[in-house]
């Protein structure tokens, strides 16, 4: 589908905030689940892009920057594959072309990361000198552009992508055969199956796996509402805050306050 001067610029903003938030971290609009579903919102493919977000996201559970080493760009991945699904025009059927997209994406972003990182080490070192000279709004300049190149690295591939147009897209979508679609999305499968058992593998306690059993059992079942799905998830969670303060053991590391995930998050 072609986009119109509006939803372009959304897209675009939309762009540019999820490669700020890859860095600020504050309201998460570099995550999958939400980036897919903001661009899904303003180009009018909410469900679609809502669907590719979560599947994205349970790719990016496993993604995590350790030490030195950096993880795949989420934000990239989820933003170019949403956009190459709405151009496409496939909708639903398009889902599994763009997660197997969005995994090379994600991997080729590390390139784009590393090069905005090179340039803003050289920033602080502008900053170090203003601070010599005690130029405080040269130092909140430097900052604010050095926030400004996160979002452009985004911004500016999604920005590329709309500029090759829904014509391209939609033609390099439907000329990948069925053997390679299919096998890809098995291999996004495999990735979305590691990812989400690395989580789980850092996360098992067995205070907790009671409350994975009860939500693996419950997303079998398709008659529930979102009312009702909320109203047992605040439930579950209330029955949780209640165990943590009773305390007890598990194998979240020395000093169990009766919350293993803030046991783990804290040794960490």
């Amino acid at each position: 589908m072609s986009l119109n001067l509006i939803q372009i610029i959304l897209v675009i903003l939309v762009s540019f905030l999820a490669g700020v938030e890859g860095i600020l971290d504050e309201f998460h609009f570099h995550q999958p689940v939400i980036a897919c579903t903001l661009i899904g919102l303003v180009t009018g493919n909410l469900l679609p892009c809502l669907i590719l977000g979560g599947t994205l996201q349970l790719i990016a559970l496993g993604w995590a920057n350790i030490g030195a080493a950096v993880a795949p760009d989420a934000a990239l991945a989820a933003i170019a594959s949403a956009i190459i699904l709405v151009l496409g025009g496939q909708g639903k059927a398009g889902i599994n072309a763009a997660i197997a997209i969005a995994v090379p994406l994600a991997v080729a972003g590390l390139l784009l990361t590393i090069i905005v990182r090179t340039i803003t080490t050289g920033i602080v070192h502008l900053m170090d000198k203003a601070a010599e000279n005690a130029n405080f709004k040269l130092i909140e300049f430097w900052h604010i552009f050095s926030i400004f190149l996160q979002g452009l690295r985004i911004a500016i591939p999604a920005a590329l992508i709309l500029a090759v147009g829904a014509g391209p897209v939609k033609s390099m979508l439907n000329a990948m055969p069925t053997w390679l679609t299919a096998g890809l999305a098995v291999g996004g499968g495999m990735v979305v199956a590691v990812g989400y058992a690395m989580v789980i593998n850092m996360m098992a306690t067995k205070e907790v796996w009671p409350f994975f059993a009860i939500g693996f059992v419950l997303a079998t079942v398709t008659d529930f509402t979102l009312i009702g799905l909320g109203t047992i998830g605040l439930s579950v969670a209330l029955i949780y805050l209640t165990l943590s303060k009773t305390g007890g053991g598990g194998n979240g590391g020395g000093g169990n306050t009766g919350d293993p995930i803030g046991d783990i998050i804290d040794k960490y």
